[in-house]
């Protein structure tokens, strides 16, 4: 399996299986002297690792990351930094009985048609256990950032699970870190929680929408055609496990806008130009204003459920599946940190590729 790798000059490759002896991430282009420890990573890791409440998967994974390459004595050294997590929850039993059965949902039936093996122990390299990589791979780029880059804020939170969204009057920073879904709004998470726990009792799962946020990202990220910013930032997040759609800003709301409306009107203000509106969602033709960078990405609903589905076995039989196991009943909780990381890997790419074609930080 090729293709593994994400990033320009900051380069992400990730490693393993869901039910395999461990996982990780390469990360190549690292610059040289950022302050790091596996405790720095490890802030972030703990965010997203599994069965922290009710409402996610109950798999016991501690998560703990080891940093075996491209540190030391407290800093990066600009070569290859590997970064592994071993897993030490796994249950493979749990799956012995779908072995020859595909789920519907899953990515079992075209990994399977594609390379022609079946690892059933929770989808293998399809499973969102590779996420945890990812996540390590965000805490070295936040690291980073805040290095170069001290005023930048990179925030994920949830705007919508199932039909239930939040109220945008409501929306209070703070809030997100106080209830388990990230929610903005104290009122949504409530409601929420009512919502997961009817669904989670019957054996159901829901999708969410996820918005991510970069404040403080300086004007000049990114570059024109090919090399846009929101080009990469949208491919990072359709990269996400689960994830089936992306919008930039106003997204597909801009359809249903007029070029009146929809123009972000500019002034000049004391420290530079000022906007009057942020529809472009921080990057116009694929460089950043200085705006708040915003993207938002829709989580389909977790696909094992104990509802009984129709599908086919390897043989093509036709049969009914139930998924046993630990799964979320709303995996866009933690698609949070996730969405986060990936939010992070892409602004230091482009940080460096900036700062390798004009120097500095842009005007």
């Amino acid at each position: 399996m090729s293709l593994n790798t994400f990033g320009h000059l900051f380069r992400v490759t990730t490693w393993g299986e869901s039910h395999g002896p461990a996982l990780g991430a390469t990360v190549d282009g690292c610059p040289p002297g950022v302050p790091i420890d596996e405790g720095v990573i490890q802030h972030w890791l703990d965010r997203r690792k599994p069965g922290q409440n009710k409402y996610t998967t109950q798999r016991r994974e501690a998560d703990e990351v080891k940093i075996l390459s491209g540190v030391f004595e407290g800093q990066t050294t600009g070569t290859p930094v590997q970064l592994m997590i071993e897993n030490t929850d796994q249950r493979s039993k749990d799956y012995s009985e779908i072995m020859e059965k595909f789920r519907p949902g899953h990515a079992d039936i075209t990994y399977w048609q594609k390379y022609g093996i079946r690892d059933y122990r929770g989808g293998g390299r399809s499973s969102a256990r590779e996420t945890a990589a990812r996540v390590a791979a965000g805490g070295l780029a936040r690291a980073t950032l805040g290095a170069l880059l001290p005023d930048v804020r990179i925030t994920g939170y949830m705007v919508q699970m199932g039909e239930h969204a939040i109220d945008r009057g409501r929306f209070d920073w703070d809030e997100i870190e106080r209830n388990p879904f990230w929610a903005p709004d104290a009122k949504a998470a409530a409601g929420w929680a009512d919502c997961l726990d009817t669904l989670r009792k019957s054996g159901e799962s829901v999708g969410a929408i996820i918005e991510v946020v970069a404040r403080g990202v300086p004007a000049g990220l990114g570059a024109p055609i090919y090399g846009k910013l929101d080009t990469d930032l949208a491919a990072a997040m359709m990269s996400i496990n689960a994830v089936k759609g992306v919008e930039i800003g106003a997204g597909m709301s801009s359809a249903m806008l007029t070029g009146t409306a929809n123009a972000d009107e500019i002034f000049m203000g004391e420290d530079g130009p000022r906007y009057g509106s942020n529809h472009a969602g921080g990057v116009l033709g694929g460089i950043s204003t200085g705006q708040d960078i915003v993207v938002r990405f829709a989580v389909k609903p977790t696909s094992s459920i104990l509802t009984p589905r129709r599908t086919i076995t390897k043989s093509g039989e036709e049969t009914e599946i139930i998924t046993k196991g630990r799964h979320d009943p709303c995996v866009g909780i933690r698609a949070v940190p996730v969405g986060e990381a990936m939010m992070a890997c892409v602004v230091l790419d482009h940080l460096l590729l900036h700062r390798g074609q004009v120097g500095g930080n842009g005007k």
